[in-house]
């Protein structure tokens, strides 16, 4: 495969229920797989929020206010949108591929029009992502 069918962008939005409801949206760029890639999270005036790259077990998040780096991906991830979101199965998923996540269950009947969703029962708070592909 080459680097252009590894490459995704558009918007994803991220809406975590329970008491202290939040949510995170944020136009993105995607690239590469789960083992090596990058995530730039963009607002919508297209201002960088936080880059995030990723390679051999390590990754790094640089964002306006810090540049860290830690060994989990999943954890970085974390802190800029609120919640954990499977990077694993995402990249599946957006390949239209279904991919077991745990505690998660991805509808992929949009897929083929650039749009996929997917929700978080366990554990809880139950959280919705959703993901509208421009390209």
């Amino acid at each position: 495969m080459t680097t252009d069918e590894n490459t995704w962008s558009g918007r994803l939005a991220l809406q975590v229920e329970g008491q202290d409801s939040q949510s995170f949206s944020a136009m993105f760029e995607l690239r590469g797989n789960a083992q090596v890639g990058g995530l730039v999270l963009l607002s919508p005036l297209g201002n960088r929020l936080a880059q995030l790259d990723w390679k051999d077990g390590h990754a790094q998040l640089v964002s306006s206010q810090e540049a860290r780096t830690s060994d989990s991906l999943d954890m970085l991830l974390q802190e800029v949108t609120g919640t954990r979101i499977p990077v694993t199965a995402l990249f599946s998923w957006l390949q239209g591929n279904q991919a077991t996540a745990p505690g998660w269950r991805a509808d992929l009947s949009g897929v083929a029009d650039g749009r996929l969703v997917a929700h978080r029962d366990d554990p809880q708070p139950q959280a919705t992502l959703r993901v509208a592909l421009t390209r």
